[in-house]
């Protein structure tokens, strides 16, 4: 189970100290004073994702009603680590991969083997979350008429149809 959080920050291996987890997150996201920092390799990116779920699943009201009921709340992983492992899967050279949802964008983008960018952004509705992704895109001087972008969520008609306009392709999965 994954969970759309803002709490979320990659960082490489080589910076990484596990005891300085919550100061290297806070540094990047504003954290409450009962918030469980916990961290998951990713070695295919040599980095570590450094990340806060709430601790109490059964009054997190962002947290599906199925999900409330789990008793392993360890299990749970934020929405990024799935986007960052999404990446590796695909075979183009322009990698794009989303995921929206509870007004968090997950980002990842990648070009051959080299990510360039992952990323969480609060987007209150997709609108905003179409934004975000242009404005990545652009900044990192991709071409989004011959790119792909992959959404891990699934998309409305108009939310697909709004993205067809500027990419060569949208993909759900």
């Amino acid at each position: 189970m994954s969970r759309h959080t803002p709490k979320a920050a990659l960082v490489p291996s080589e910076f990484f100290d596990a005891g300085s987890a919550r100061e290297i997150l806070s540094r990047t996201v504003l954290l409450d004073k009962d918030d469980k920092v916990e961290y998951i390799s990713l070695p295919e990116f040599s980095a570590q994702l450094v990340y806060s779920l709430s601790d109490n699943p059964a009054t997190d009201p962002a947290l599906p009603s199925d999900a409330k009921d789990q008793d392993e709340p360890k299990d749970r992983l934020p929405e990024l680590y799935n986007v960052l492992k999404a990446v590796s899967g695909i075979s183009e050279h322009n990698k794009i991969v989303a995921s929206y949802g509870d007004g968090v964008l997950s980002l990842a983008i990648a070009q051959g083997e080299n990510l360039l960018l992952a990323n969480v952004f609060q987007a209150a509705d997709f609108t905003t979350a179409e934004y975000f992704l242009f404005m990545a895109v652009r900044k990192l001087q991709l071409n989004p008429e011959v790119s792909t972008v992959h959404f891990l969520t699934a998309l409305s008609d108009e939310e697909e149809m709004s993205l067809y306009r500027y990419f060569k392709s949208v993909e759900q999965r």
